[in-house]
């Protein structure tokens, strides 16, 4: 079957979780400048989610420009992705209206390590069906940077106890990794 429908419905879903992050973010009662100061924790929290949401949207959108077709397992393996972007909003408010204390920014480091994994997952169903020569195969490889992704998300978890803002920094260390396209398609298809 064709991927249009899928890559729609994706479209979609991430269209919704941005509008939720930002209608999470309360308008402040005062008139002055001060009365925004007690925002700004949520509004940093708003800001790193939105640029993880803008990665995976623009990453998921080069890798169905590689591909042709998709299946069931394929249709799957994108809604468990969409599952986890879908916990981002939750997890953005909690951590933004703690302050970034350790639980809430350990579990926004669960819901990313997971998103990481279900993208993983989806691209490996992508390549499964489409053979390991296809130009998604050949453009990912051994996809070091989303292993690497992982791998930091998994350190940043634990760590966030120990001191939170540890875990805060990776999350913007793997978002700094990821914030331009991911150029590996680009370059295989080109070529």
């Amino acid at each position: 079957m064709g991927k249009g429908r899928m890559e729609a419905f994706s479209d979609g879903v991430i269209a919704i979780i941005i509008t939720i992050m930002v209608l999470e973010m309360k308008v402040p009662h005062g008139a002055d400048l001060a009365s925004l100061l007690p925002l700004i924790p949520v509004f940093m929290s708003y800001v790193l989610s939105f640029v993880y949401v803008g990665i995976y949207w623009n990453n998921h959108h080069h890798m169905l420009h590689a591909v042709q077709k998709v299946n069931g397992g394929i249709l799957w393996a994108n809604l468990h992705l969409l599952f986890w972007l879908s916990l981002i909003p939750f997890v953005t408010g909690w951590m933004g209206e703690n302050h970034f204390a350790s639980a809430p920014m350990a579990l926004y480091g669960v819901v990313l390590f997971m998103a990481a994994v279900a993208y993983f997952l989806l691209s490996h169903c992508l390549i499964a069906h489409h053979g390991k020569t296809s130009a998604l195969a050949l453009a990912l490889g051994r996809d070091y940077k989303g292993i690497l992704s992982m791998v930091v998300y998994a350190a940043a978890i634990p760590l966030s106890f120990a001191n939170a803002w540890i875990g805060f920094a990776l999350y913007i260390a793997v978002a700094i990794l990821w914030f331009l396209p991911d150029r590996r398609i680009e370059k295989n298809l080109a070529a």
